[in-house]
């Protein structure tokens, strides 16, 4: 990425900036996590660059850096920061950590230095998968931990100067309330790119379409390259590719174990490990069909949606359809947990919201559809209902996708 786009991501603040930054002068440590290339690094830059007092930034890709933190004696690793933020006095001192993953033993300092010297941390790291296992219940009530996700629509559009600012995320009751037509149409123009291309900073900011390919190649490729390193039980880089190219293919649909297992010659636990990992990376997500009353994560199987429409469109031949389900799914999710209904695998309810809000995704709504809709929800006992259209139509009651 050239200069000038650097320092006009640095300018830009994504929604998940004001939700954090009120927690800057708070004791806890925040934890920023997401997958690989989401700007995990440019927003605690901006956090960085907004706190006032001592401030030192580190790299642990780097081992010079890592060496800051291997001393055995931790009062000597506070002595370092010290001297080398010059701090006086009552200041605070603020510590800034990319990559937190490269160096497992740093939370235990994390926790001394927040205990015995009142030290902030602001650290980043690749995925909750390892995260999880990084912060044990030593540091609880002592973190904040955020989810950095791809970009979001409205911040699509900020990236492309299409809006000044992000105001407060709006309410699922206001991203549900009825639009002017005006305002439709205005809103959905680059909805398609963002489909095709999805949500990673720089391939937002890039115009040309084939580089726009590219560096979504070199994201896929940097996730083999790092992440996977990592995950010590994987001895053949081509089962797991493999095993996502299959998801690809079947993405939205339900997942059925015992076939993956049998197409890739593995054992289903193998399956079962990779699919875990995948999710804990935030490469993809699960979404468990509807109960009312039972443990949702037993019942039935769960449909797989990738995590990013670009990367889903790279990977394999894709619908238009199944690009649309899943940005909406991934759209939903900030509103709470996502559930579908299935009925004898013939009918179904592509998403429910909490358990109380049911909505169908049509490239093109019909008459017919809402009739679908409001039976099967009925069927269930949940009440509201909503056809989301990816194409403007004269029906009520109408939710587009690009409002979400």
């Amino acid at each position: 990425m050239c200069i000038c786009k650097i320092k006009f991501t640095l300018m830009i603040k994504r929604e998940l900036y004001y939700t954090i930054k009120p927690q800057l002068y708070h004791k806890n440590a925040i934890v920023i996590t997401g997958m690989r290339q989401v700007g995990k690094t440019t927003l605690m830059r901006q956090l960085f660059n907004d706190f006032e007092g001592r401030r030192l930034w580190f790299d642990l890709d780097n081992p010079l850096d890592q060496m800051v933190f291997e001393n055995i004696d931790y009062n000597a690793i506070y002595s370092d920061l010290a001297r080398m933020s010059d701090i006086k006095n009552d200041e605070r001192l603020l510590v800034c950590i990319d990559e937190i993953q490269n160096l497992p033993e740093i939370t235990k300092i994390i926790k001394y230095l927040i205990d015995h010297y009142g030290v902030k941390f602001i650290v980043t790291g690749s995925s909750n998968y390892y995260l999880r296992n990084l912060f044990p219940e030593s540091l609880s009530g002592r973190k904040f931990l955020y989810i950095l996700p791809v970009l979001s629509y409205r911040e699509f559009l900020l990236f492309n100067e299409q809006i000044q600012d992000i105001q407060p995320t709006p309410t699922l009751d206001e991203a549900l309330q009825p639009k002017s037509r005006v305002n439709i149409l205005k809103t959905k123009e680059l909805y398609g790119d963002y489909l095709e291309f999805g949500g990673f900073p720089e391939v937002v900011l890039t115009t040309d379409r084939e580089t726009k390919k590219q560096i979504l190649k070199n994201i896929f490729a940097s996730f083999f390259e790092k992440d996977i390193k990592v995950f010590t039980e994987l001895k053949d880089v081509r089962e797991l590719r493999n095993l996502i190219l299959l998801l690809a293919a079947r993405n939205g649909n339900l997942i059925d174990v015992t076939k993956l297992a049998s197409e890739l010659e593995i054992n289903r636990v193998k399956i079962y490990n990779y699919l875990e990992f995948l999710e804990g990376i935030f490469f993809l997500k699960m979404i468990p069909k509807y109960s009312k009353s039972i443990d949702r994560s037993v019942v039935g199987g769960k449909k797989i949606y990738f995590s990013d429409t670009g990367i889903l469109n790279l990977v394999a031949k894709v619908t238009d359809g199944q690009l649309l389900e899943t940005a909406v799914a991934i759209q939903l999710s900030n509103y709470g947990e996502l559930s579908f209904y299935s009925k004898r695998n013939k009918s179904e309810i592509d998403f429910i919201l909490n358990k109380e809000i049911a909505f169908e995704v049509k490239q093109k709504v019909l008459e017919s559809d809402s009739r679908k809709l409001l039976s099967l929800a009925k069927e269930i006992g949940i009440e509201k209902n909503y056809l989301i259209s990816n194409t403007v139509s004269d029906m009520e009651g109408i939710v587009y996708p690009w409002f979400l």
